[in-house]
């Protein structure tokens, strides 16, 4: 079941890279922003958001759910599995089970990680060194956070998270099981 994410019932920005033009593609994907999680995946973010808060942080998620039709779109763009996921097989995206953020401090200004969001080069991989020491504090604090309250990494984007197992625990999803379609 996907529950939709808001700034006021859950205490996190929602800021949709996909439902604007600023992301890799130049062109929106989403024609709605908005942002769903499964359940479970919305416990592990609360988690997360409760972690930062303690630190005087916030979460500002880029991306959640991803219908599949969003999936196709992207790799229609760029299919390049290192960065895309080959929308035959699936992304945690496609379940509910992934969500794609960076971190705020108490200004509400982005912490320094490095690259931009969907950066797709080397230095957007977990463990640079040739980046800002500020960034790779910034990096390993989102880490640590995100994996103390349940989520699984994937070491090619720094602002990508899934629960552990989604491929196999959690069916791919269409638009159609929105309530308010976001791709229509």
């Amino acid at each position: 079941m996907l529950i939709e994410v808001t700034p006021e019932d859950h205490g996190v920005v929602v800021d949709l890279a996909y439902a604007t033009a600023d992301n890799f593609t130049g062109r929106p994907i989403y024609r709605r922003a908005a942002c769903y999680l499964h359940a479970e995946a919305l416990a592990k973010l609360e988690r997360a958001r409760d972690l930062a808060a303690a630190q005087g942080l916030r979460l500002k998620i880029l991306d959640a759910f991803r219908p599949a039709e969003a999936q196709w779109a992207l790799w229609s763009h760029t299919p390049d599995p290192q960065f895309v996921a080959d929308p035959r097989r699936g992304s945690a995206h496609g379940r509910g089970a992934a969500v794609d953020l960076t971190l705020l401090d108490a200004d509400g200004a982005e912490l320094d990680m490095g690259t931009a969001f969907d950066a797709f080069a080397p230095q957007a991989h977990h463990g640079r060194t040739d980046i800002s020491a500020t960034a790779q504090r910034n990096r390993a604090l989102l880490l640590g956070l995100m994996t103390a309250a349940g989520w699984e990494f994937y070491a090619h984007e720094w602002w990508h998270y899934q629960l552990f197992d989604a491929r196999t625990r959690f069916p791919l999803l269409s638009d159609s099981v929105l309530p308010i379609p976001m791709m229509r």
